[in-house]
Formats: structure tokens, C-alpha cells, sequence
């Protein structure tokens, strides 16, 4: 027969509806009564019936999860993240891919509901003001975008993060900074380019149009293509800054191409510490937001507008960063 809370209560020594607050995730339980229910659930092989706890809760027991691409490390990790953090309250994660674009994106959120799910993650690239749903279901906006929308969202601060990026590569002594990445369709690139200025001004040095790269996708060959073009320039740059990791493992591939060394002749900064960075070589020094703490920040902020703060001001969140120094910057 199957075991039920009142088995485990008894076996624990507690009441069914300590059992209850354990199994769901609840923070408020005593440490002893905590540990010994844990004890007991996985004596007694205690398996919660998540089909009928969130028929009782009015639930569909999923959230949506909508990002560009999957094949873009970033997105690939930060869903992997998601539906950890997801697991931890009880749901599981749908996930669709929307390439970034205005039609996919919108058809995407207008699909919603809360007869299909509880919530929904959107990382947007394209969406405009007006194409946001009405708030059927809990919405949390990843990273950001140019569009000021009143609904939850969760994102580091890039124009700071770019700025962090481009001061180290000015406390290493490089003044003819190239930035690889501006793509005007992209929330994200134009906070990166302004970081990137701001630390060019604040370094008293000038910026050139010439110095600045655009690209139609955030994929190795774009990087390694706009790397090209900025070392057949008369004064090639001796530093890129690149709006995410995978334009810069492009663009290492077109310096040692062109017979150039990594960081002697050019260093190479990258923006996201996917874990291609860590193994490329020279393994690449980048940006590093912490992933983990979006993922969760994501979940709580659903998890609350389904318990208690549905009427509450939508909120931003912003996580941590770091600059991760490896050796496309700094020789070891």
C-alpha cells in the first residue's frame, strides 16, 4: 500500500501537518522536527501524489520557460538552472525556443494560460510595450530589455557588468579597445555598448565607430567574422570586448588565424562564463552573472504572486556579477 503523511507523522513522531510543511518546502519548521521527518520520509519511501496536490491547489504542477535560442550555452545553462530550482517548489519546466523574434515571441506568451501553466519565464529580445499579456498567469522577465513594462523581472546590471569588462582591460594598459556585439534588435546589446563607452570615457579615451562591431546573431561565426574585419583595419585594436562568449571564442579563432597570440598581441574579453570559457584556449576571461541566483529569484517571484503578493508592485531583482580573469587577458 502506499505510504501516506499520517504514516510518516507517526513513524516521525510529529504531526501530519509538520509532515505537510516539510514535503512542500515550507522554512518555518523546527530543525529536530525537520530532521526527523526527512528521516522518516526516506525510510518509509514517501512519494507525494503531485497530480492531486495541485488538482486540490487549482494548479497545473508546470511554468513555461521561453528563450531565444538553446543552443546559445547561456540559455542551454540557464534552463538546466530553472528547472532545478523549479523541481525544489514542485514543478516541472516547459520550454520553447522563440529565436528572438517579435511574431514567435508574442505567439508564445499569447498561447499562456493558466489551464496549461502556473507561470512563465520569458527572456524577450523583440517584444514591444504593448505586446505583453494582461497577467493571466505570473509572468518574470530574464535579463534586460529596453521596453519598461510593469511586470516582475530579474537581471544583472550590464551596463555596469560591460563597464567592469572593458576597466580591466584599461588597467591592463590596452587603449584601442574594440566591442564586438552591438546589434540594435538586441535589448541586451545596447546596455552593453553603453557600459562599454562609459568606460572608454571614464578612461579618458576616445571611441571610434570604427572600433565597433556589429553582428546579426550572438554565435561564434559572427564573432569570428567581425574579428576579421577589425584586424584588416590600418590600426587593428590590441583588446575586444565581446557581448558574449561565443563571439569571442569566434574571435579567437580569427587571431590565431591571422598568426596573432592571445593575450600577447590582442586580449579578448567575453561576456556570460558559460562553460566553453573555462576550456577554451586561452581559456577566456568573461563576465560571470550567477546564474544560479537568477534561476532561483525567478521561481520565488512566481511562487509569490501564487501565494500571497499577487497585487504587489512588480519587482526587479538583480543579481551578482563578477569578472572571471583567465588567460585571454592575463598571462599565468
Amino acid at each position: 500500500m502506499a505510504v501516506t503523511l499520517k504514516d510518516v507523522a507517526t513513524m516521525a513522531g510529529v504531526s501530519v501537518k509538520t509532515v505537510s510543511n516539510v514535503v512542500n518546502g515550507y522554512a518555518f519548521v523546527k530543525p529536530e522536527n525537520r530532521r526527523r521527518v526527512e528521516e522518516a520520509l526516506a525510510a518509509t519511501g514517501y512519494r507525494p501524489n503531485v497530480g492531486a496536490r495541485n488538482l486540490r491547489r487549482g494548479r497545473t504542477g508546470f511554468l513555461a520557460l521561453m528563450v531565444p535560442e538553446l543552443s546559445i550555452p547561456y540559455f542551454g545553462e540557464m534552463a538546466g538552472l530553472v528547472i532545478t530550482a523549479a523541481q525544489r517548489r514542485g514543478w516541472s519546466v516547459l520550454i520553447e525556443q522563440t529565436q528572438g523574434t517579435r511574431d514567435r515571441e508574442r505567439a508564445t506568451v499569447d498561447s499562456l494560460g493558466p489551464h496549461l501553466v502556473d507561470g512563465a519565464l520569458l527572456h524577450p529580445e523583440a517584444l514591444e510595450a504593448g505586446d505583453f499579456p494582461d497577467g493571466e498567469i505570473p509572468l518574470v522577465l530574464l535579463g534586460e530589455h529596453a521596453v519598461d513594462v510593469a511586470l516582475d523581472r530579474v537581471a544583472i546590471d550590464n551596463v555596469q557588468a560591460a563597464h567592469l569588462a572593458v576597466s580591466h582591460l584599461v588597467s591592463l594598459g590596452h587603449r584601442r579597445i574594440a566591442a564586438i556585439g552591438a546589434n540594435p534588435k538586441r535589448g541586451t546589446s545596447s546596455l552593453r555598448l553603453a557600459g562599454y563607452l562609459a568606460a572608454l570615457e571614464d578612461a579618458g579615451l576616445p571611441s571610434s565607430e570604427s572600433l565597433v562591431e556589429p553582428v546579426a546573431k550572438y554565435h561564434r561565426s559572427e564573432g569570428a567574422a567581425a574579428m576579421k574585419r577589425l584586424l584588416a583595419r590600418e590600426e587593428p585594436p590590441d583588446a575586444v570586448f565581446c557581448f558574449n562568449d561565443l563571439l569571442a571564442v569566434g574571435a579567437l579563432r580569427s587571431v590565431a588565424e591571422h598568426g596573432l597570440r592571445v593575450p600577447h598581441d590582442i586580449a579578448i574579453v567575453g561576456f556570460d562564463n558559460t562553460e566553453e570559457s573555462a576550456f577554451s584556449l586561452p581559456a577566456l576571461t568573461t563576465i560571470s552573472p550567477d546564474k544560479a541566483a537568477i534561476a532561483e529569484a525567478a521561481i520565488d517571484l512566481i511562487h509569490g504572486r501564487l501565494t500571497g503578493t499577487e497585487n504587489a508592485p512588480p519587482r526587479e531583482v538583480q543579481p551578482p556579477f563578477s569578472l572571471e580573469i583567465r588567460e585571454s587577458t592575463v598571462l599565468r
